[in-house]
């Protein structure tokens, strides 16, 4: 008697597929939760973010300033959404203004606040070309310092005061604008892909915040330096702006 006959090869085949993608299905969640992705759980008092316990042990990195494991505290969501309807994997809306709490499109990591460094040299990599000895913008192109800057609203924000470039890849990656108030100058830095520069007016304008909303924007702890959670923030919060900075922009486009 063959042994053909008493077993479908082809039935064989197709089981061990299924239980092989099974353990790959296991295996990559582990490792993805591995390497620091949180679980936010849904509670009856709101949003819970939960970190696997047990299992494997966390993945370490080797980084530019140590040994990184993955766990770093996530923002505390609890009273910044709420849910819009009473059943389980409803749609979290934003409870108060979503560019400060850090939320929706504005939302950002919690990275470490340090500066991203150079390879070789080991120094801060983005920083105003003040700080930048060697750098600086070429003859064949405008040079914005010193322009004024609006807003969406059309709102004059400030004057650009500097502008800060990435020392590795020698690009410039924000515009630094000296913001007057009552309480004094403060300077606070936007993506330059969000700024649109008019040479023949010269004058620059981003379209993704109010003049409010810019003159509230995050600051830095150092006048020459950005952290790694201070430039997740800020791309968050200027970025976030083309959804939450008006109620209109936040609806339906049709």
């Amino acid at each position: 008697m063959s042994f053909s006959e008493h077993y479908d090869f082809a039935m064989i085949a197709l089981y061990a597929f299924w239980a092989a993608f099974a353990l790959l299905i296991v295996y990559l969640r582990n490792e993805d939760r591995r390497e620091g992705y949180p679980l936010v759980h849904e509670t009856s008092r709101g949003l819970k973010v939960v970190f696997p316990k047990g299992g494997t042990p966390p993945k370490a990195f080797l980084t530019a300033h140590g040994v990184h494991t993955p766990g770093n505290p996530e923002p505390d969501l609890n009273g910044k959404l709420v849910a819009s309807r009473g059943t389980p994997g409803s749609p979290y809306l934003p409870a108060g203004d979503p560019m400060q709490d850090g939320v929706g499109a504005a939302a950002y990591a919690l990275r470490a606040e340090v500066p991203d460094l150079t390879f070789d040299e080991q120094l801060p990599k983005i920083v105003p070309l003040r700080a930048a000895p060697g750098f600086d913008v070429s003859a064949e192109d405008f040079d914005p310092r010193g322009w004024p800057i609006l807003a969406a609203d059309g709102e004059f924000v400030g004057m650009i005061s500097d502008l800060w470039v990435d020392r590795s890849d020698v690009l410039l990656r924000y515009v630094e604008v000296a913001i007057a108030s009552e309480a004094g100058s403060r300077q606070v830095i936007i993506p330059i892909s969000l700024v649109n520069f008019n040479g023949g007016k010269r004058r620059a304008m981003t379209s993704s915040v109010t003049a409010a909303q810019f003159r509230a924007a995050p600051g830095l702890a150092q006048p020459t330096q950005v952290t790694l959670r201070e430039e997740d923030r800020i791309s968050g919060y200027f970025a976030g702006g083309y959804l939450h900075a008006t109620p209109r922009r936040a609806e339906p486009f049709l």
